[in-house]
């Protein structure tokens, strides 16, 4: 079985959004890159000029490229162990695929079958958001992870302590990768699935919820989420770049909440309000 893998460079603010679309046209597996984003799809599933008209549609906003190469399913294989590499998130926290060895000198440990590199704490955004949980405490809370993406913030929520969490995906794929990462890490307090904010149950309360998906969404979101936060509860958020801190923090402001500790990294941000 072949695969074909699309290379698309664009700004980095239509990564989400394209990574959506393209699941709707036979692709499957995504990375983000610092250029853009990288697709794969089953050779048999590509539709060269579905690819063709939906990048045409996203050229008339924004300066967009791509090119495609065919990839036999060995060298996918191969391809993967080589390029994907453990992480270290401060000195607490170890993310790994299953073919790396453990190390059990982290105090926390994090299985990521590793079908997309957003997500797996390779992006800057989820390395800070992962930092950022590691300072607050989780012991006994309820968590919810809006647009879990491989589910990682999940995961950590409950190897932190956490008594419930809620995760949830717009689109299938990111939920269907959670639930295989649920299991390699043999989560048991983690729910996850498929939808959007609105559809989390009206009068559910999170001590803290965790947001890290784009500066757009969250603008529009963050009232959304607040309405699920419990009085003195946490609003980690990230996914948008150091300069529009200002008007995040204004949306933030407009509910009642103010910030407490940023994190920055290659000009991504992570902000943590209550």
């Amino acid at each position: 079985m072949n695969y074909i893998e699309l290379n698309i460079e664009v700004a980095p603010d239509f990564a989400d959004v394209l990574i959506a679309e393209l699941g709707q046209v036979g692709f499957d597996t995504f990375t983000e890159t610092d250029n853009g984003v990288q697709a794969y799809a089953e050779e048999k599933n590509y539709d060269a000029q579905a690819v063709a008209d939906l990048l045409a549609t996203y050229a008339q906003q924004t300066p967009i490229s791509y090119t495609t190469q065919s990839i036999a399913q060995q060298n996918w294989n191969e391809e993967w162990e080589r390029n994907f590499e453990p992480v270290t998130v401060g000195n607490e926290c170890f993310i790994r695929a299953t073919f790396h060895e453990p190390r059990p000198e982290f105090k926390h440990e994090i299985i990521i079958n590793p079908k997309m590199s957003f997500g797996t704490g390779h992006h800057a955004t989820t390395a800070l958001m992962v930092e950022h949980q590691l300072a607050i405490p989780h012991a006994g809370k309820r968590v919810l992870d809006a647009g879990t993406g491989t589910g990682i913030l999940a995961i950590m929520a409950e190897k932190l302590g956490a008594d419930f969490v809620e995760a949830f995906d717009i689109d299938e794929w990111p939920v269907e990768n959670t639930r295989e990462n649920l299991q390699l890490n043999s989560c048991q307090k983690v729910t996850v699935w498929q939808g959007e904010i609105n559809g989390v149950a009206a009068d559910a309360k999170f001590d803290i919820v965790l947001a890290n998906i784009n500066r757009n969404i969250l603008l529009d979101q963050i009232p959304a989420y607040v309405q699920h936060l419990t009085k003195g509860g946490v609003l980690l958020l990230s996914g948008f770049y150091e300069h529009d801190i200002a008007d995040i923090a204004a949306v933030a402001a407009s509910v009642g909440l103010t910030e407490q500790s940023r994190k920055i990294r290659d000009q991504w941000s992570a902000v943590w309000f209550a």
